[in-house]
């Protein structure tokens, strides 16, 4: 299958959305593609009630003519110029065949992930991601009545707490493992931005009744068999307990749920792949979002963690700007220092304390898919070589977890990313060694 397009969009979050309208609106043929089944990335999550502004964009999005490629994926980039492109995508539906996305303009808009960090007892059941959890609450696990630990960083840990108390569960703590000296910035940059501000103190008012620890941490989930483990012997016992630590005081929280994550990492596979400039783990660009690339463009976390405010305005300029709306872009582009200035009070204030390189034990895993542990690493001088003596980083999830893990726990910076960047079906991979480098082709932009 092969599609053509003026512009093509990789990701449906609000960064994407607001960069086909953008580009659809300024008359060029769009196409976006994503790996969920609807539109609205991780912020405005299919099936969950969406505020005001979240209910505008998707209608103007779904309204746009543009050429929607929910749940597709892609895999490789098979020929990049300066006047367009080929890439490879892959159905998450296997009897799909791959398809060729043919464009002038790419517009990268692929969001970020949680980052997780190793400690004893975290790959126990019910130990999972702020996100993950609230992700599940969402889609319909019961939580009334359950005891829950949200702990980590980031202005995620208020977000879903407070939505895990509206429906119902126990969050007994919030571990915020910044000092609030740490988080003092924040608070100042949260003055300029008086909707951010109004929406941290409704989630604040939402959890009043829940302690919010600043420069706490969890030391380790532990557990211990219960009832329903009893009933199964296959069944591994579930989280009981949660140590965490405080101005060198720790103890133990009774919980069913510890809700754990440490801020976000961009998604950032496709535009190293693709030769984009890289500066502290993020994607450089220009005030018009245009990448070191020619003919690249980059919206939303992938140039630094700002929300949905920054990523919006990020992507109806770089929407703009592939379209040739050069001025209408700068001028919009103005905005972006007071968003900048927020979103670097942000990454100050999640920075990560040192002692989190200390909570894994020898014996603990760090590659989940491979199964390898602290122990083994320790013996390794860059993630080239964990992979080829123990394989971190091989398996399914191609080192999205626990490359983020190892880069906070001993420096090591991630290899350039290679085809193909997701797994991916052999009849794809060969279809495309069939194909070859296909030639340029003329672009439809009726």
């Amino acid at each position: 299958m092969t599609q053509i397009f003026d512009t093509l969009v990789i990701g449906a979050g609000p960064a994407g959305m607001a960069a086909a309208i953008a580009a659809a609106e300024s008359g060029q043929r769009v196409g976006v593609v994503d790996d969920n089944p609807a539109p609205g990335g991780q912020v405005w999550r299919h099936g969950t009630p969406l505020p005001n502004a979240g209910r505008r964009w998707k209608g103007q999005f779904e309204a746009a003519p543009a050429v929607r490629l929910a749940g597709w994926r892609v895999i490789d980039c098979l020929r990049l110029a300066p006047d367009g492109g080929v890439l490879r995508a892959e159905c998450n539906t296997p009897s799909v065949p791959a398809a060729d996305l043919h464009f002038r303009h790419l517009i990268l808009a692929t969001g970020a992930r949680e980052r997780f960090l190793p400690f004893p007892g975290w790959t126990l059941p019910n130990v999972m991601g702020v996100g993950g959890l609230d992700a599940m609450v969402r889609g319909g696990l019961p939580i009334a009545g359950k005891r829950v630990v949200v702990a980590g960083t980031g202005p995620l840990l208020l977000a879903v707490a407070a939505h895990l108390i509206k429906r119902g569960a126990q969050v007994v703590a919030i571990c915020e493992q910044a000092s609030l000296a740490q988080m003092a910035p924040l608070g100042l940059a949260l003055l300029r931005q008086p909707g951010k501000l109004r929406q941290g103190a409704a989630y604040r008012w939402a959890t009043r009744k829940t302690p919010f620890l600043t420069h706490c941490w969890p030391l380790a989930a532990l557990a211990e068999p219960g009832a329903d483990d009893h009933r199964d012997p296959g069944t591994q016992p579930r989280l009981r307990t949660v140590t965490l630590h405080r101005n060198e005081r720790q103890w133990n929280v009774a919980c069913d749920y510890l809700a754990c994550g440490f801020h976000l990492v961009p998604n950032t596979e496709l535009a190293t792949l693709l030769g984009c400039q890289m500066q502290d783990g993020f994607v450089v660009t220009d005030q018009q979002m245009r990448t070191s690339t020619p003919g690249v463009w980059c919206a939303g976390e992938p140039t630094g963690i700002g929300g949905v405010d920054a990523s919006l305005l990020e992507g109806r300029i770089a929407g703009l700007s592939a379209a040739g709306k050069s001025e209408a872009a700068l001028s919009l582009s103005q905005r972006r220092p007071a968003i900048q200035a927020f979103t670097q009070a942000l990454e100050h204030a999640c920075r990560l304390n040192p002692r989190l390189r200390d909570l894994a034990a020898e014996e603990t895993t760090v590659c989940r898919c491979e199964d390898v542990h602290m122990g083994a690493l320790r013996e390794r001088s860059s993630a080239r070589d964990a992979r080829l003596h123990t394989r971190c980083g091989m398996g399914p999830c191609q080192g999205r977890i626990c490359g983020a893990a190892t880069e906070f726990l001993f420096g090591w910076l991630p290899d350039p990313a290679r085809p193909p960047i997701f797994p991916a079906l052999v009849s794809s991979l060969m279809e495309e060694a069939a194909a070859g480098s296909p030639a340029q082709p003329e672009i439809d932009s009726r």
